[in-house]
């Protein structure tokens, strides 16, 4: 049956009749692909103390789980934006609702690391194509009056999975394994391939024949996965060492020449003129610091709540409701407050909550009650929801029709980006700071200096929170050593935390002095 073809969508409302034409039937749709990729996201994190301990992985393998995902998918995420604008946004959502459930289930086959990082970043391929076009697809169907309620539907659709993600998760790995976690996408994903079918529209837009900017994805990706690889390799080479700085450097290098190639082509692949907007410029930059807070905090916090305090998978998942739910609830409140007094009132808002987060789990320790803990993760939640819905409408409200799976590609980029940066920047200053204060606070903690100095080399360890107690330690020293590898890992997250909390008030003022001012109840 041939697909009803919206070409223009700026005009969504002369679209032809029929539930390919549905404004609301596409919504369902589109939600089915991306309700899949947070769900994965946020079982992943819950499942990779698992995955560390049944694969025998280091922290390095963890990051690379997490990180082979993202770099695969930030560098080309614009790409697959544009491949949807120009040849169709469903067949390139279909392409990669049906990519990502084939890798998943090969994940959960593959039966080693290797196999699970190398088959992460096919995901992250396919999750590149079908991230994007959802937005472009609600853009081309819904009225400009109507799309941004559309978005603040589809972050809340993010946020719900992501939500689930820690409970279904832990359920899995408790009581079938961590290998379910990735299977469970099978079902999803025929799902969204069967319905993506029977009723999204093809839309494209006319732009004529012409050379594809094939130079320009090589440059953008080459860019990016050079950039995220220093800071990744930053823990173990070393910050100041010359193979880092010189990775960061050649990465900044590569993506300037991006910039100045792009404003030279007639039909480049991320168009320099959106950057003109102040509004979507700064909304991709807070974009990138939400998720560099998000996903960063996330990844140790989960390390915390397991290997730290001991929690089971569900027990974890079950004491970071409060963010889960918070996140759910802040999605349309944040839409709602965005479409009232502006990004400039919610993203700058939405960043204080986060700030407020971070610097209160300053006062933690590895024997934090639960009172201590539920009032940031209701912060950090309300916080990330507000900014993602605020950002949205900063990014794709304000570009061109023409450019909507640019612009979609564009803000799912500046959010791997950021996720791929926070994993890496704070697993490494975690990593450091434990390196640096371990011996001390096993000293501290009454542990011989004997032992303290054997286990010198269990750094890797206990900056995934695992206390290195070996067989046949006495009762005591077992217990000194299990406080004070608690106490260096602490000093890791208070390292992270302050971090983010800085990164944070940054992004609330960028915000503030960036966004334009918009008069309560004035028309978008």
């Amino acid at each position: 049956m041939p697909s009803t073809t919206v070409e223009d969508p700026a005009l969504p409302a002369h679209a032809p009749p029929g539930r390919r034409a549905n404004a609301w039937l596409t919504l369902i749709a589109v939600a089915i692909g991306l309700f899949m990729v947070n769900l994965d996201g946020s079982v992943v994190a819950i499942a990779n103390p698992e995955i560390g301990r049944e694969l025998h992985a280091s922290t390095a393998d963890l990051q690379w789980v997490t990180n082979s995902y993202l770099l695969a998918m930030a560098a080309l995420l614009i790409l697959g934006g544009k491949l949807g604008d120009r040849f169709g946004r469903r067949t390139y959502y279909l392409i990669g609702t049906a990519g990502f459930t084939a890798a998943s289930v090969a994940i959960g086959v593959a039966g080693s690391i290797e196999g699970v990082i190398a088959f992460r970043a096919a995901q992250g391929v396919f999750a590149a194509l079908l991230i994007p076009n959802t937005l472009g697809l609600l853009r081309a169907v819904f009225p400009p009056r109507r799309f941004g309620m559309a978005v603040g539907l589809w972050a809340m659709v993010a946020s719900c999975s992501t939500a689930l993600g820690p409970i279904v998760g832990g359920l899995l790995i408790e009581h079938v394994n961590w290998e379910s976690v990735f299977l469970i996408n099978l079902p999803i994903g025929l799902i969204g391939v069967v319905v993506s079918a029977l009723v999204l529209p093809q839309s494209r837009n006319s732009t004529g024949h012409h050379r594809f900017d094939l130079p320009g994805v090589i440059l953008l990706a080459i860019g990016l996965v050079v950039l995220v690889f220093g800071v990744i390799k930053g823990e173990t080479w070393g910050w100041t060492s010359g193979g880092t700085l010189g990775a960061l450097a050649a990465g900044v290098l590569v993506l300037l020449v991006f910039g100045w190639y792009e404003t030279r082509q007639a039909h480049p692949l991320l168009p320099m003129r959106l950057f003109r907007s102040p509004a979507l410029t700064v909304g991709a930059i807070v974009t990138a610091i939400n998720f560099f807070v998000l996903l960063g905090v996330v990844f140790f916090l989960m390390l915390y709540l397991q290997n730290v305090r001991g929690f089971t998978p569900v027990e974890a998942g079950v004491r970071t409701l409060p963010l889960s739910l918070a996140t759910v609830v802040a999605s349309p409140l944040g839409a709602a407050l965005t479409g009232r007094f502006g990004a400039r009132f919610a993203m700058p808002l939405g960043m204080a909550l986060q700030a407020a987060a971070s610097f209160w789990m300053l006062t933690w320790d590895a024997h934090s009650s639960y009172a201590a803990m539920w009032p940031p993760f209701l912060a950090l939640g309300l916080g990330v929801g507000m900014v993602m819905s605020a950002s949205s409408d900063a990014i794709v409200g304000n570009a061109p029709a023409r450019d909507a799976g640019v612009a979609g590609g564009l803000q799912a980029t500046a959010l791997q980006i950021g996720g791929a940066l926070g994993t890496s920047v704070l697993v490494s200053l975690v990593s450091a700071r434990v390196g640096a204060t371990l011996g001390g606070e096993l000293a501290r903690a009454g542990v011989p200096d004997g032992t303290a100095a054997g286990l010198a080399h269990a750094t890797d360890a206990v900056a995934m929170g695992v206390s290195p107690v070996r067989d046949g330690m006495a009762g005591q020293v077992a217990a000194a050593v299990a406080e004070g590898s608690g106490n260096a890992f602490m000093n890791g997250v208070h390292t992270a935390v302050l971090v983010t909390g800085v990164l944070c008030v940054v992004g609330g003022l960028l915000a503030a002095a960036g966004l334009p001012r918009r008069n309560a109840g004035a028309p978008r």
